[in-house]
């Protein structure tokens, strides 16, 4: 015996609540290197995958106890901010972030903590002929937070050369935090990074202050983390900028190796 069942649509207009503010995104981290150091502002976006439109022609300050610096925005219009390459910053010091944009001021502090004292190699598993990193959490002091860039570079290596050197090249960032989060542990599993033997790779440590580590872990509770089997309830991430403004403003200092896979 069949049944059919036979139904009806009916049009439904929901209301959605939606601000027109003109919210900033900052984003900007200043090192112990004396280098050129780079604060973007973009405009938040509302579609997924949507290329966010930069904030132009703001004025954008950073200064300390005794000292003030004016960024340059390079190239023009890009909402690209940087200071010139002889910028440092130094422990014992809070660096103030300024952002004058259309009439309206936009504010941040951040300090530099120091990291630990040594950066350790890192060690390597071989699958077949090729390499991926052992990222082993143990060998880091958690109580002391850090962000971890690893840069790979495999395009001078025999049987490389031919290639587009961008595909022979990565970029892998960890974390040791000093909380423990559910999902964390649980977070989905994430694509490993394989590559030849005699490719250079440059570890570098980005300490975090207090402020800074929760930042972080609050970022990565909303992407990286979620869609494991613990996934967390969807929060607003914390900023150290002042009303109309959300991302970070940090100050790291950068400690770096440089070895060679075997």
């Amino acid at each position: 015996m069949a049944y059919l069942l036979a139904g009806c649509e009916k049009k439904t207009e929901w209301p959605l609540k939606t601000q027109d503010t003109n919210l900033i995104v900052v984003d900007g981290m200043i090192t112990n290197e004396r280098k050129v150091h780079t604060i973007t502002i973009n405009y938040p976006v509302t579609q997924l995958n949507e290329k966010p439109q930069p904030v132009t022609g703001a004025t954008v300050l950073i200064s300390d106890n005794d000292s003030t610096f004016t960024l340059t925005e390079q190239p023009a219009n890009s909402g690209i901010y940087q200071t010139n390459n002889n910028f440092s910053c130094q422990l014992d010091k809070i660096y103030s972030l300024l952002i004058n944009h259309e009439n309206k001021v936009y504010t941040a502090k951040t300090y530099m903590v120091r990291g630990n004292p040594k950066v350790q190699t890192l060690s390597f598993i071989k699958s077949g002929n090729l390499f991926h990193i052992k990222w082993d959490i143990a060998q880091y002091n958690a109580q002391k937070p850090s962000m971890w860039e690893i840069l790979l570079d495999w395009s001078k290596v025999p049987g490389y050369t031919s290639q587009n050197p961008d595909s022979c090249k990565a970029r892998l960032l960890f974390y040791t935090l000093p909380t423990l989060d559910v999902s964390e542990i649980f977070a989905p599993e994430v694509e490993k990074v394989y590559f030849p033997s005699k490719t250079i790779v440059n570890l570098r440590r980005y300490s975090l202050n207090p402020d800074h580590a929760e930042f972080i872990r609050s970022l990565l509770l909303e992407t990286n983390w979620q869609g494991g089997l613990f996934s967390s309830v969807p929060a607003n991430v914390p900023t150290n900028l002042s009303e109309g403004a959300v991302g970070f403003f940090g100050a790291c200092e950068v400690e770096s190796i440089s070895q060679t896979v075997p």
